[in-house]
């Protein structure tokens, strides 16, 4: 390489000659990086969205190339993160990418050491049937002092932090309307 050809590409000269004494522009870029292009430039379109990790609720900004989620990034305009994401909810693509993901419903019967699958009709009847089941088995109407309880103990139930107030509201609805009393949220213990 020709001795004036690489005073040519050193930064420091190229900072001068160009008028950018900090490097902060022009100067700063190499030929690799001057070709770059942002991996959002791509997307379709942006989906706001929030992160399904834990109860904080940070805002995301999802872009999506041919139905396919491309890229997940902070959104700037939420008041909770302010553009900001930690490493499991930047990497939660994966939630629907991941090839490990399950689409079908999974069960392994009593005794069994086999997962089947069932379909999601079966399955959710299966859910009733035990949960009916149970509140018939397991129902106070009243204490040994006739006190009035009209309750279950038989059934629980423990909420993700995935879950937002809306979801947890409705649970809490759900279950004391069946007389279950037993319900909490992780994100509370």
């Amino acid at each position: 390489m020709a001795l004036p050809k690489l005073l040519g590409s050193w930064p420091l000269l190229r900072q001068l000659r160009e008028g950018d004494p900090l490097g902060l522009g022009k100067a700063a870029q190499s030929p690799r990086s001057k070709s770059l292009v942002p991996r959002i430039d791509e997307a379709e379109h942006v989906v706001q969205s929030i992160c399904p990790y834990c109860a904080v609720g940070c805002g995301q900004l999802v872009y999506v190339k041919d139905g396919e989620i491309t890229h997940i990034e902070g959104d700037p305009a939420s008041p909770i993160s302010r553009g900001r994401l930690c490493p499991k909810g930047q990497a939660s693509r994966s939630y629907s990418q991941s090839p490990l993901r399950e689409y079908t419903v999974k069960y392994r019967r009593p005794y069994g050491t086999e997962w089947e699958e069932l379909g999601l009709d079966e399955a959710m009847d299966m859910i009733a049937d035990r949960i009916v089941a149970t509140r018939a088995e397991t129902w106070e109407d009243a204490d040994e002092e006739d006190r009035t309880l009209r309750r279950s103990l038989g059934v629980a139930n423990l909420g993700g932090a995935t879950l937002d107030n809306e979801e947890n509201y409705c649970i809490k609805k759900l279950m004391t309307s069946l007389g279950f009393v037993q319900v909490e949220n992780q994100a509370r213990i």
